[in-house]
């Protein structure tokens, strides 16, 4: 089968690889469908490493999946050949004091798909699968929405731990994908006011065309004035979504006391640098978002039933064998993009 490998930095060809194999009784044969880039397909794609997971090339990245079953072991009941699946990218062993506590997405023999050290990635013709990452697309929804639920499914979990009450006031700082996955589920969990803020024109104009309150660019102007001019009493919640020292700043300074800062951005370098008086004085919650954990399930249940429009998160398209040129739009921020979907 094909496979698209990174092969260096800003380096990706297509090769042949061997056919994935069903092993064990509970493994799915998936055809690819769909796959989304991700911006930590990105970060791989640019710098060859994430922190400590370091790229061993030739290597295939992705995570953001979408697919039709093939066949199946004979353990599995959960889909039958010719389902349309979501699959969540996280493989944990079920079994260690993380799994067992509830937390299998801190699994310590995690296997996650696109992970150097842990799994090829699902930029590929066909992946095998455990069933437990296996969930069928029901009624009308379609392969897209399957791939676009992995990011949605983030923004889900890091609401879930954070948005306190209807009529929380928000911020979101980044509105790239994370960004509106984050701003999606706030929205339908009761969050009244949401100020954003971005670098990219055409993602301000998107926050505002879904009704945020204010979008600002924090080169461009000082956003912390005018949010505050705003929301005199600051936020209760801002989700750091891309990953930038500043972002963390101007965080810091958005928050009311008491208020909860949500740390879901990848950065590029290894530490960040925290005012210890203001989160002492603030008495801040720092939590780092990691993936999502138990939220795929119930963000499918939300997209069925139209809780919120995931769809409109998708901007371009392009077929496998253009998988560079769609990683080259990403990584430039170009032509408006958001989410961009690769078609097998």
């Amino acid at each position: 089968m094909k496979a698209m490998v990174l092969t260096g930095i800003r380096q990706m060809e297509m090769i042949e690889v061997p056919d994935p194999q069903i092993i064990n009784h509970t493994d799915v044969l998936i055809k690819m469908e769909r796959v989304g880039v991700c911006g930590s397909d990105i970060h791989y794609y640019t710098t060859g490493k994430i922190g400590s997971q370091v790229v061993q090339y030739p290597f295939a990245v992705g995570h953001e999946g979408a697919g039709t079953v093939v066949q199946t072991g004979q353990a599995v009941t959960r889909v039958k050949a010719g389902d349309q699946i979501a699959i969540e990218p996280a493989m944990p062993c079920w079994h260690c004091d993380q799994c067992e506590a509830g937390r299998p997405h801190t699994c310590r023999n995690l296997l996650f798909l696109g992970c150097p050290g842990q799994a090829e990635g699902c930029l590929s013709e066909y992946i095998v699968m455990p069933e437990t990452s296996c969930f069928k697309l029901e009624n009308d929804m379609n392969l897209d929405d399957g791939a676009l639920s992995e990011p949605l499914a983030i923004g889900v979990y890091a609401v879930k731990q954070s948005v306190p009450m209807q009529g929380a006031s928000v911020g979101i700082l980044g509105f790239g994908p994370i960004g509106m996955s984050v701003l999606l589920p706030a929205v339908a969990q009761g969050a009244s006011s949401v100020y954003v803020t971005d670098k990219v024109a055409g993602r301000l104009d998107k926050a505002r065309s879904l009704g945020v309150k204010y979008a600002g660019n924090p080169d461009e102007e000082d956003v912390v004035e005018k949010i505050s001019a705003l929301e005199p009493n600051m936020l209760d919640v801002v989700f750091e979504c891309c990953g930038k020292q500043e972002a963390l700043e101007n965080a810091l300074d958005l928050l009311k006391p008491g208020g909860k800062l949500m740390m879901i951005g990848i950065p590029e370098f290894d530490y960040w640098q925290l005012s210890a008086d203001k989160g002492r004085r603030k008495e801040i919650t720092f939590v780092n978002v990691r993936r999502q954990n138990h939220a795929l399930e119930p963000t499918l249940e939300m997209m069925q039933n139209k809780v919120f429009d995931a769809r409109q998160m998708m901007t371009h398209r392009f077929k496998f064998e253009q998988t560079k040129e769609a990683f080259d739009l990403v990584d430039h921020y170009a032509d408006g993009v958001m989410k961009a979907m690769i078609e097998f």
